[in-house]
């Protein structure tokens, strides 16, 4: 299993989780059903979950639902404004579940805060999109003229990848005096077509016949293949070869090697010389029994390619026994294979949440599921986690696990846990261990939002003019994000790389020799934005750039460069700014690929080119905002300025005073004793951080400053015990009580005393 790690924040609590596999995938309980048919257009409606599941209005938005398909195939997606089920892609019923009916796609509804899951399953119906089709344009069939009526002679049969009653339903025969068609349901589910003999053939009246078999399937309208059928009639070799069974059937293990005896079939020809002699073939090679050979001379079926217990289960084979006059026999084969335990089991983690939050208990860590592709006792699991360890394993439905916080946690005693999840499978008792570090790797690549970037430019601009580039956007974080962009080879522009704000890299088209529309009306570049993972990857984006021979003058701001103070506790909805730009005809205000930091704090009115506050400010989190502000005229120019937003500090938080030694009981008739140590601090800044720190007059202790807001308390003078034991000394609004001591025994220690006489944003001691 690849191994991947989370990096986390240093001082959050960091969740590691080393998952040990071994498991299995169990048929379900009762689900939501939704229907739709195959090739439906992607985004078609299917079902609105909301309504279906039972629950309120924004309810899904709200707790984060997901649709999860086994092996993390997005056949439905969910709208995230409607809460209605889409689907994700056409869908093709034959690459999805092949010949197998109903075609059934299990899928389940996750919802977290708190977990909930839900079953559900996507039957895709069958459309009538595949004709039948016979494995040959014509086949021979050799009768003797000596045959009695009533004999049955098998034919190859057509194929239909459709289903149901879209699927291959009957087989008819052009008119002819001596044969009609027959329509046999086998026991693999197919149907064969079989000649049946009415009249006796004369060879000297007609030594050849051509009959055309037409194979019709049961859709409205119905569609149909066919192929033609040579019959030459014989003039001796009285009996054809005779298998010793109609029917065989054998057993083999899929994990058999190539070349292993399956079984032996037998047929006998009552002929002497070489009528008598028979050999042995595959009467039809197709897709079912590719993985078979038979020797044709033993009847001897071997293996000759590997099998899949999960693939096809059992075989139906037809062989054919031909003797040296071109008469022939057919047998069938039934080969059931046999399951064993040689599928790797899997984990499909839905949901990993990490760093989980301390002091709160029954938090969801993880969602998973299991899954073995085996059957029966193959996929039987036994899934635990360590008992030492703070958090509990519960099943779900389906193979679902979650993952839960037993109490509340505390990151001060331990910071880091490390889980094992082990998953036993039974019957081979077997241990599969594999540890997943949660950390980033480089598995996405970058994406632009538009396929396409329009971009106009005049012929007159002039050389080393730039524009800003969509940047492109990728999952990864760190060196595995956005690196580098590149143009694709052309005589008129570069491409310039610079950071902006949040840490985003973004992309500037430059101008390198001026442009002639004449000459060169339309440019198409391709962008490739570059990761900084190894390897490398990559995204693009089809740059193209119109020449314009009007619209001379680009929207012009006034100023490049806005600079505003703003207090903290401006209320939301506050001006922030206004911009302006000239040449502005009928275009358009608006913040240029903003963070969503940004995007969440200010707006701005595309009209009038106000920027408003939206969100609270904290001067303690953020101090500086950088808007990066475009304006846009209706012939597809446009211009840009900074507004650099400064917060201004409000004095909205209360001094703290930390004590770093005190000493009391202290000594009496001791001169400049150090009473106390301590540091007071403001998280405000400017003249808000300033503060004044004093005691009352008539004490005999004195506070002097040290550095950086350091304070010691000492004695004016000797104390003396017999006149006065007790002190209480006001630092502000805090108080100690000092109790006094003679020599060396033990008195009251300092206590804080909690009454604040007043409150003037100062410190207590």
């Amino acid at each position: 299993m690849e191994m991947m790690q989370m990096k986390l924040h240093q001082n959050k609590r960091q969740v590691m989780i080393f998952i040990t596999l071994i498991l299995s995938w169990e048929a379900g309980s009762e689900s939501i059903r939704y229907s739709v048919l195959e090739e439906t257009e992607s985004g078609t409606f299917v079902a609105n979950l909301t309504k279906d599941l039972g629950l309120r209005m924004g309810e899904l938005a709200a707790r984060g639902a997901r649709v999860v398909f086994k092996g993390n195939r997005q056949h439905l997606r969910l709208d995230p404004d409607t809460c209605d089920l889409l689907l994700n892609d056409k869908l093709d019923r034959e690459e999805l579940c092949g010949s197998t009916e109903p075609c059934v796609l299990p899928f389940q509804v996750l919802l977290e805060n708190p977990f909930q899951l839900f079953q559900a399953a996507l039957v895709i119906r069958d459309v009538n999109d595949h004709a039948p089709e016979f494995p040959a344009r014509e086949m021979q069939l050799k009768i003797s003229e000596i045959t009695i009526p009533g004999k049955v002679f098998p034919l190859k049969m057509a194929q239909d990848l459709d289903a149901g009653s879209n699927g291959l339903q009957s087989y008819i025969i052009s008119s002819n005096p001596h044969f009609h068609i027959l329509t046999r349901n086998r026991k693999d589910g197919r149907k064969s077509p079989e000649l049946v003999l009415d009249k006796a053939l004369d060879r000297e009246e007609h030594p050849e016949l051509r009959l055309t078999l037409t194979a019709l399937d049961g859709g409205s309208p119905p569609r149909s293949g066919t192929t033609e059928i040579q019959i030459l009639v014989l003039d001796s070799n009285d009996n054809a070869p005779e298998f010793a069974q109609e029917f065989y059937e054998a057993e083999i293990p899929e994990n058999s090697s190539l070349g292993s005896l399956v079984i032996t079939v037998s047929a006998r020809d009552l002929d002497a010389g070489s009528f008598g002699e028979v050999s042995y073939a595959l009467f039809q090679v197709d897709d079912v029994n590719e993985p078979f050979e038979i020797n044709a001379n033993t009847g001897e079926i071997r293996l000759k390619k590997k099998l899949d217990f999960e693939e096809f289960q059992s075989y139906q084979v037809d062989i054919e026994a031909t003797d040296g006059g071109g008469l022939s026999g057919k047998c069938s084969v039934v080969i059931k294979v046999l399951d064993v335990n040689d599928n790797a089991p899997q984990l499909t983690m839905s949901s990993l949440t990490s760093p989980i939050p301390e002091n709160l208990p029954e938090i969801l860590v993880a969602v998973f599921s299991v899954s073995d592709a085996d059957s029966g006792h193959n996929q039987q699991v036994i899934c635990s986690i360590h008992d030492n360890l703070p958090f509990v394993l519960r099943p779900s439905v389906e193979n679902f696990y979650t993952l839960v916080t037993e109490g509340a946690l505390d990151r001060e005693q331990r910071a880091e846990y490390n889980i094992t999840i082990t998953l036993l499978m039974e019957k081979p008792f077997e241990i599969f261990g594999a540890k997943l570090w949660v950390r980033d790797i480089n598995d996405h690549s970058p994406v632009f939002l538009d396929r396409e970037i329009p971009l106009k430019i005049l012929e007159s601009t002039t050389p080393g003019a730039a524009f800003l580039l969509q940047s492109a956007q990728d999952s990864d974080i760190g060196t595995n994000n956005v690196r580098n962009y590149t143009i694709s080879p052309n005589a008129y522009f570069h491409i310039s790389v610079h950071n902006g704000a949040e840490g985003i890299i973004y992309p500037e088209l430059v101008l390198d020799r001026p442009l002639d529309r004449e000459e060169v009306p339309e440019l198409s570049l391709i962008l490739t934005a570059l990761d900084g993972g190894s390897p490398v990857r990559s995204g693009t984006t089809l740059v193209r750039i119109l020449v314009w021979d009007t619209n001379d003058n680009a929207p012009e701001f006034v100023q490049p460069l806005y600079k505003v103070q703003l207090c903290e506790d401006s209320p939301v909805g506050s001006l922030v700014v206004t911009v302006s730009a000239r040449d502005l005809d009928t275009g358009i205000y608006a913040f240029f690929y903003a963070t969503e930091k940004i995007l969440k704090t200010f707006q701005i009115n595309p009209t009038s080119g106000s920027v408003y506050l939206r969100a609270e400010l904290n001067y303690e989190v953020m101090q500086t905002y950088t808007l990066t502000i475009q304006a846009k005229d209706g012939g597809g120019l446009s211009g840009k300025c900074t507004v650099v937003v400064q917060v201004t500090d409000i004095n909205d938080n209360p001094p703290e005073l930390l004590m770093s030694s005190l000493t009391s009981p202290i000594q009496e008739n001791s001169l400049e004793t150090v009473v106390a140590v301590f540091r007071i601090r403001d998280r405000d800044s400017g003249n808000n951080a300033k503060m004044v720190c004093s005691i009352q007059d008539d004490l005999p202790f004195i506070l002097k400053p040290s550095v950086e807001n350091y304070y010691t308390l000492v004695t004016d003078s000797p104390l003396d015990r017999e006149e006065r034991a007790e002190y209480n000394i006001t630092i502000t609004s805090y108080q100690y009580e000092v109790c006094l001591m003679g020599g060396y025994g033990t008195g009251d220690i300092g206590r804080e005393v909690e009454e604040y006489p007043s409150y003037r944003n100062d410190l207590g001691l």
